[in-house]
């Protein structure tokens, strides 16, 4: 049995996580912690650590399970690009997951989106959409961002060089290097991504939504099953799903 504890218990995945954890009889979730509480007490009562906290305590949360040698799975969003460097050098001491979307379908998305975008080539300009609900935090979404990212690297460019937030007032024309990113927000949206590639005279769209938060912990608690068995290193759910 492997033993799991979950960091922002509390919070909307934290408890969906307890909820689905039922359905993973490989699995035991022992406990979990919140905001104000301490992980060092408790940490070597765990196999895995599954963090839902926030960005700002996902690194100490790190270097805790790397002092005590115990695995991590990592969903929290709106990581800093310095905590992400870190991050990196502690997958040399353990094995970490780190993922914006633990969603089968989502990661479905990542791969289907690389593989358009590298059969339509540059002619098709490349448009992201992503809605959440009206309480959260940060914006964009991982999600979204990852998707930008793998437009980016497939067509070998810098994402800081060509990302566009919205428009407003007189733009200009589109470039057709630019990669647009919109976020809206509002009600109860669990997550909605569209990829558009827009083209003359025709236009593809990738779409995935999610309906529960279910689909993210049950992906979760899948990857933190694999990544027990796992060798110190950086991992993707890509890589859990077998996808890279």
């Amino acid at each position: 049995m492997i033993r799991v504890l979950i960091t922002g218990s509390k919070g909307r995945m934290g408890q969906a996580l307890v909820a689905c954890s039922a359905r993973h009889p490989n699995l035991q979730v022992i406990g979990g912690i919140d905001q104000g509480d301490s992980l060092e007490p408790v940490v070597e009562k765990a196999d895995v650590i599954i963090d839902f906290s926030s960005h700002t305590a996902t690194l100490d949360i790190a270097n805790i399970c790397a002092r005590h040698n115990r695995a991590l799975v990592i969903g929290t969003t709106g990581l800093p690009s310095d905590d992400r460097e870190k991050l990196v050098a502690l997958g040399v001491k353990i094995p970490i997951v780190v993922s914006t979307n633990f969603s089968t379908g989502v990661n479905t998305l990542f791969w289907l989106t690389r593989k358009a975008a590298e059969i339509l080539g540059p002619a098709f300009d490349l448009e992201v959409i992503e809605m959440h609900h009206r309480l959260k935090k940060d914006a964009p979404s991982g999600t979204a961002q990852t998707l930008a990212e793998i437009l980016a690297e497939t067509r070998e460019q810098q994402l800081a060089n060509v990302l566009r937030h919205g428009r407003s007032g007189i733009t200009g024309e589109r470039t057709p290097e630019e990669i647009g990113m919109h976020s809206l927000r509002g009600g109860d949206v669990v997550g909605d991504h569209t990829v558009v590639f827009a083209g003359v005279g025709e236009r593809l769209e990738l779409t995935h939504k999610a309906s529960s938060r279910e689909t993210f912990a049950n992906g979760a608690l899948r990857a933190a099953e694999w990544i027990t068995h796992q060798q110190p290193g950086i991992y993707s759910m890509q890589d859990v799903l077998g996808l890279r």
